[in-house]
């Protein structure tokens, strides 16, 4: 369908429902999939959505729909659409809308609010109503309410326009039940595309950014390469990556970013190789941060993990303005498109490029790929232990043997996502996923419903902990209803392994370095009942299966993959080992402001 058929162009003054317009100008801005649960406030947006080429996928919980939509939007680099109805629905989305946005997902929520006249201002009284956008307001980039029919266009162009402006976020559009379902008479000219409300290229840098930068950086003595999320959200992993193979630098990423580069490329230093990444971090002298805001998971960019600042200087890149030199001074600050900044100091970089001797750089490099090495041989050594019930070292790296190279992980959990990120390497980039900046348990479960939508012919399967797994087991029958054959693997400890750490150590910090773990009445209710999650996924239509013994874990996942269904392996995990994930002390100092 042609941007003049979608917009109707051409075409004589037309009748249409307010919902029309919205379908037609999300379809004019590339949109062919919404998430979220049918509901009559907004039947005039709805019953819009396919004929304009969109397709409607509902899950079971409205805060399923956002995190649908924000998967979606991270494995695709395009904008996800989530709706929700007023009152109860909206109430439903808001842990979806805080998690989305905080992780930096390009989101549109559009949502109904009853009619004009009623609300904004409130009446006082009206059913199913609450300040819907007063609420959202601090938790996303822009929040909005549609004021009246003749105003619709304007609004729904000023939420697309901040949906693409600057670093990606969730955008919330509210619109009366009135506007939405309410008949008007339009000029379909009137209707315009996106490029007469909004830039549609990418922002580029100066040009002097560009050759001071990359003089820079071919003068330092050991230049390093942080990616943050801005790296993915841009689709400049592969720049980034020829970046690191020009300069022979290390690369280091946020938590978000980790799929920024495939791990077994000999420049990327893992976020799991703590200390090696530390040891790149502090030996820099010059850093390029591309994307990203430099947080906690970061170390604040604070010594002893990074240079102190009289040592060490970092070039900031980002689109966001407010986010360079935040947290630290900079000795160049460049508000520009990752990738376009990328290609701009390759070329630079190419036309510097003399015969300066790399080899300091290289044995660096070698050096720190060599401990990295010596670290997975320490880590692997878990995965050796064959006892029944399995230890949690297993699953993720029998998912990376059995799943094509590939499939798109997504990592759920307290103790499990640490589990699941250990032990897994990534290898195709933008195929891992999680919450990495909000910890939500149970987002997962969408997650990979949303990967899967966004990628249909890849494998998505999802390594999750029970206790998250229960927030949105539901959703296993969207799965089913939809035909989308994602995995889950459910590591089943019946307790809330993290919490239980942190209470045994509060405790009992003795008996508990001694034994191991604590008994029920030892703790603050941090033991759980079982679910029996394969049982469970089978009563939906799913595929499900158990296993406790690891020799049987990759006939399993075949045999789940082979079923054509959703499929949940409920996997039985040591609760005692399970507890005592991999650099539990690093998420410990994590929390404390660094010293220097």
């Amino acid at each position: 369908m042609s941007l003049a058929t979608m917009l109707g162009v051409g075409e004589a003054t037309q009748k249409v429902k307010g919902g029309e317009i919205v379908a037609r100008m999300l379809a004019a801005e590339g949109v062919t999939r919404v998430f979220g649960i049918m509901d009559g406030t907004y039947l005039g947006l709805c019953a819009a959505l396919r004929p304009n080429g969109i397709e409607l996928f509902t899950p079971r919980h409205e805060t399923s729909a956002l995190h649908m939509a924000g998967a979606y939007a991270s494995i695709t680099g395009t904008l996800g659409v989530a709706i929700a109805s007023n009152g109860p629905g909206v109430a439903n989305a808001l842990p979806g809308v805080a998690v989305e946005h905080a992780e930096g997902r390009r989101v549109l929520l559009v949502t109904s609010c009853r009619r004009e006249g009623i609300v904004y201002p409130d009446r006082g009284g009206a059913y199913q109503s609450f300040p819907q956008v007063e609420v959202t307001r601090p938790m996303t980039k822009w929040s909005g309410v549609v004021p009246s029919m003749d105003r619709l266009q304007e609004f729904v162009r000023r939420a697309l326009r901040e949906c693409f402006e600057g670093k990606p976020g969730v955008v919330h559009l509210d619109v009366p039940e009135s506007v939405l379902n309410g008949v008007t008479e339009i000029d379909p000219g009137a209707l315009r595309g996106p490029s007469t409300y909004r830039p549609t290229t990418p922002m580029e840098p100066a040009a002097s950014d560009v050759r001071e930068v990359a003089a820079w950086l071919d003068e330092a003595r050991l230049p390093l390469l942080h990616a943050g999320s801005g790296v993915l959200h841009a689709g400049a992993t592969a720049e980034l990556a020829e970046l690191a193979a020009l300069i022979e630098a290390p690369v280091t990423t946020s938590w978000a970013a980790r799929a920024a580069i495939d791990e077994r490329d000999p420049h990327a230093i893992s976020m799991i190789y703590v200390q090696q990444v530390n040891a790149a971090r502090t030996n820099a002298d010059r850093v390029l941060v591309l994307g990203s805001r430099l947080g906690e998971t970061d170390w604040w960019a604070k010594a002893p993990y990074w240079g102190a600042p009289g040592q060490q200087e970092l070039a900031q890149v980002d689109v966001d303005a407010a986010t360079i030199g935040n947290i630290r001074g900079v000795r160049f600050a460049v508000r520009a498109d990752a990738k376009a900044f990328l290609r701009a100091v390759i070329t630079e970089l190419g036309r510097r490029r003399g015969a300066r001797d790399l080899r300091a750089r290289r044995d660096h490099l070698a050096a720190l790929r060599a401990a990295c090495k010596a670290r997975r041989a320490e880590l692997d050594v878990k995965a050796e232990d064959l006892s029944v019930p399995m230890c949690s070292a297993h699953v993720a790296r029998v998912c990376q043997e059995t799943f094509d190279e590939d499939a798109i992980l997504v990592a759920d959990g307290g103790n499990t996502t640490i589990w699941a990120q250990f032990y897994h390497e990534v290898r195709s980039v933008n195929s891992l996923l999680g919450t990495p900046k909000m910890g939500m348990l149970g987002a997962g479960v969408s997650q990979a419903l949303g990967a899967k939508v966004a990628l249909p012919a890849r494998q998505v399967y999802c390594v999750i902990g029970d206790g998250a797994m229960g927030f949105h087991p539901q959703e296993i029958e969207t799965a089913v209803r939809h035909g989308l054959p994602v995995v889950y693997l459910v590591l089943c400890d019946r307790q809330w392994g993290m919490v239980k750490m942190t209470q045994s150590f509060a405790l009992k910090p003795v008996k508990t370095l001694v034994f191991k773990s604590l008994g029920p009445d030892e703790t603050i209710n941090a033991d759980l009942g079982e679910i029996e999650f394969d049982a469970l996924a089978r009563s939906m239509g799913a595929y499900g299966e158990r296993v406790a013994d690891p020799r049987g874990l990759a006939g399993a996942i075949k045999r789940a993959i082979a079923s054509g269904k959703p499929a949940v392996i409920h996997v039985d995990v040591d609760p005692v080992k399970h507890m005592w994930a991999p650099e539990l002390k690093t998420f410990k100092d994590m929390h404390q402001e660094p010293k220097a």
